[in-house]
C-alpha cells in the first residue's frame, strides 16, 4: 500500500475524531441577539449566576432534576432585561415569544442540565425554556404549552 493511501485513511479517521470533538461543544452554545449584533455563550457564561432547579416530568418525556438560570436573570446579565420582546428560536425552526407582561406573571426558567449534566439532544437539549409552576396544568391541558421550547439555539431580542 502506498504512502499515499495510509495517510488518506488517517486523514478521515482524524477527521471522524474531530468532527465527534467539536460538535457537542457547539450544540452547548446559545447565540444571542439584538438586531445585526451576535453573541455566542457557552455554558459556563449562562450558568454565571445561581441554578435554579426543579424536579418535574417535562409533557414532552424528559424527566428528573432540570437545572437552570432565570430567565430575566440571564437576560439582565447581557443586557438585555429592558428588551420589548424575547424570540426563542429552536434547531428545528420552532419560535416562541415572550413579552415583559409576560415575563412578570410566571417564572421562566432557561435550562441548561438535566440530572446534573448538560442537556442530552435525544432528550430535547441543548437548552430549554420551562415553567415548572405550570407543569401540571401544562399536563391537565389548563395551560397552554406554546411558550415551552426546548432544543434552543438562539435568544433574540428588539
Amino acid at each position: 500500500m502506498s504512502l499515499n493511501k495510509q495517510l488518506g485513511g488517517w486523514r478521515v479517521v482524524l477527521c471522524l475524531m474531530a468532527c465527534l470533538w467539536v460538535v457537542p461543544a457547539l450544540a452547548s452554545e446559545l447565540t444571542l441577539s439584538e438586531g445585526t449584533e451576535s453573541r455566542t455563550l457557552s455554558l459556563d457564561e449562562i450558568e454565571s449566576s445561581p441554578l435554579i432547579h426543579a424536579e418535574l416530568r417535562h409533557p414532552e418525556g424528559p424527566a428528573g432534576r432540570f437545572s437552570g438560570v432565570d430567565l430575566d436573570t440571564l437576560l439582565a446579565e447581557h443586557g438585555l432585561a429592558e428588551a420589548d420582546r424575547v424570540r426563542f428560536i429552536a434547531h428545528d425552526g420552532y419560535t416562541t415569544f415572550l413579552t415583559p407582561q409576560q415575563r412578570r406573571e410566571k417564572q421562566y426558567l432557561f435550562v441548561t442540565r438535566l440530572n446534573g449534566e448538560p442537556i442530552a439532544l435525544d432528550d430535547l437539549g441543548p437548552f430549554m425554556l420551562i415553567v415548572p409552576d405550570d407543569v401540571e396544568a401544562v399536563r391537565e391541558g389548563t395551560e397552554p404549552m406554546t411558550r415551552w421550547i426546548w432544543a434552543i439555539r438562539e435568544v433574540s431580542v428588539r
